[in-house]
């Protein structure tokens, strides 16, 4: 399997590396997070009221759709291995001490809040899905893409976001570069489009790489090859 695109555009946020930019200045060193730095973007260019009630990953997704500046009629594919886990478990806590549930916090529990209030923000009424795929999230994401872009070759945005897991989980799953948020405008490959290239295929044996050294790669036009998850990665600038 070989899966090619251009990318047309991106964004990327982390609570270290908060704008394009600043992804240039990226180090492995410091994928972790720190009180000094914020859990969410401030996301201004949404009114006060609507962003209070978005949560923390809902606001890292926004961030990194609105940076990448895909068309409002741009298809859309939405992917989080976690989701709105942690509203989740606020929920069930409250149903544990038996204190009523926020009708806000129960409609945006479900996996596709971040897909439905960027489709309404930006008044966005082509077509969206919503993947959850385990560790495999992001490059099953990728599938898709690559599946909409062969019946329609209008670019897709592809958004991908994940937080630590709440602590009650994790025990259970072994992550690093989190959290973080990526926004990729993909196109059907074409060899002669200028826009940086990416292949994704079989893994092979070479380096393994990070969310945070792909995003570097973008950010600076350099290269790159390597596995991420079960995947051979590679990055071009032709």
């Amino acid at each position: 399997m070989q899966l090619r695109f251009n990318i047309c555009s991106w964004g990327a946020w982390s609570p270290r590396y908060q704008q394009p930019q600043d992804w240039q200045h990226w180090q492995s060193s410091d994928d972790h997070q720190s009180s000094s730095v914020p859990d969410a973007p401030k996301l201004a260019q949404v009114p006060a009221m609507k962003r209070r009630r978005y949560s923390a990953l809902t606001k890292m997704q926004l961030e990194a759709a609105f940076q990448a500046d895909a068309a409002n009629s741009c298809r859309t594919i939405f992917a989080s291995r976690h989701g709105e886990l942690h509203r989740t478990i606020g929920l069930l806590d409250n149903i544990v001490e038996e204190e009523p549930l926020s009708p806000t916090a129960f409609s945006q529990s479900v996996h596709n809040t971040a897909s439905g209030i960027y489709s309404i923000l930006t008044d966005n009424r082509a077509p969206s899905t919503s993947i959850a795929a385990g560790e495999e999230s992001l490059p099953q994401a990728l599938i898709e893409a690559y599946a909409q872009l062969y019946e329609d070759s209008t670019p897709v945005l592809l958004v991908f976001g994940d937080q630590p897991v709440p602590d009650i989980y994790t025990h259970f799953v072994d992550e690093i570069g989190l959290p973080l948020s990526l926004a990729l405008v993909l196109k059907r490959y074409d060899e002669t489009c200028a826009k940086p290239q990416l292949t994704l295929s079989q893994t092979r044996e070479v380096k393994n790489i990070s969310y945070g050294e792909l995003v570097h790669s973008l950010s600076v036009a350099r290269p790159l090859a390597g596995n991420l998850g079960n995947y051979h990665w590679q990055l071009s600038f032709d």
